[in-house]
C-alpha cells in the first residue's frame, strides 16, 4: 500500500500528533560512518497502534498537554485495543457508550475505578480530572450521531470518537479533529471522506479496498496506513481483527 509522509520537525509533531516529546537529555554525537551500526527502532512515546507499511511501529501520542480530538471511523474492534494500550500506558480510560455490554469483559481485564477502566452511558460521563500526572482517554462509542459530550478535549485528556459509518455529523467532526482515521468504507462514503479531509484520489479510491486492522492515519500534514496486529492477549481477549461487529 502507498503511503505518504512527510516527517514534521518535532514542533510540528507535537500539533500533528505523530509522537510526543519524550524525556530531554544531553546530544550524542555519531560518525556517518556508526549511523549503520543503529539497529534498535526508536520512536515517540504513545500508543503502539500497529505497523506502518515498512512494517516499522506506529505511535499515536495520546497523553498530551494539549487538547487531543481523534475521530476513528471503522470498528469496534480497533478502538478496543487502542483502549488496552492506553490503558497499559498509564492513562485511564472513560468509556461512553450505549453497548456498555461490549465494553464489560475489556473493564473486568484492565481493572475499573480511577486506574483502570471506566464506562458510563451517553451524556454521564463525569470530570475526569485529568493531570500530567494521570492523563485520560475517552472513548465516545455513540453510534452514528453523538450528542455533544459532556466531557471534551482537555490538557492531559484525549477524546476518541468513534463512527461506525460516515454519519451526517462526521463531516464537522472530522474537521475540528486533530487526527482522523479511516478503515473500510463504501466507495461514496470514501469520496465525502476525500474530499472532506482533502486526500488524493489514489488513497480515498483505496478505502473500500482496506482489509480487516488496516486504517489510514490523517493529520493536516501526515498520512500513513497502519496494521493493527493484536497481540496473544488481545486475541484471547478480542477476537481477531474484524471492520463490522
Amino acid at each position: 500500500m502507498a503511503m505518504t509522509s512527510q516527517f514534521p520537525d518535532l514542533g510540528e509533531r507535537l500539533r500533528t500528533g505523530f509522537g510526543l516529546l519524550g524525556p530531554r537529555h544531553q546530544r550524542h554525537s555519531l560518525s556517518p560512518e556508526q549511523l549503520d551500526s543503529l539497529s534498535l527502532p526508536i520512536g515517540d512515546d504513545g500508543v503502539v497502534v500497529g505497523v506502518d507499511a515498512e512494517g516499522q511501529p506506529a505511535v499515536m501520542g495520546v497523553n498530551r498537554p494539549t487538547p487531543y480530538d481523534i475521530v476513528l471511523i471503522g470498528g469496534l474492534w480497533t478502538a478496543q485495543v487502542l483502549a488496552l494500550r492506553a490503558a497499559a500506558t498509564g492513562a485511564r480510560v472513560a468509556v461512553e457508550t450505549g453497548r456498555a455490554q461490549q465494553w464489560a469483559q475489556l473493564v473486568q481485564a484492565v481493572g475499573g475505578g480511577q486506574s483502570g477502566m471506566t464506562v458510563h452511558d451517553v451524556g454521564r460521563v463525569p470530570p475526569q480530572g485529568a493531570s500530567a500526572g494521570g492523563p485520560v482517554l475517552v472513548i465516545r462509542d455513540c453510534g452514528m450521531r453523538p450528542p455533544r459530550g459532556r466531557v471534551a478535549s482537555a490538557p492531559w485528556q484525549s477524546v476518541l470518537t468513534l463512527l461506525p459509518y460516515l454519519s451526517p455529523v462526521a463531516p464537522r467532526l472530522m474537521r475540528q479533529a486533530r487526527l482522523v482515521g479511516v478503515q473500510r468504507v463504501s466507495p461514496d462514503e470514501a469520496n465525502e471522506i476525500g474530499r472532506v479531509i482533502g486526500l488524493p484520489r489514489g488513497e480515498y479510491e483505496s478505502l473500500p479496498t482496506l482489509a480487516d486492522g488496516v486504517t489510514l492515519w490523517c493529520t493536516d500534514r501526515d498520512r500513513q496506513y497502519v496494521m493493527t496486529q493484536a497481540t496473544d492477549a488481545e486475541t484471547g481477549l478480542l477476537g481477531t481483527a474484524r471492520r463490522m461487529d
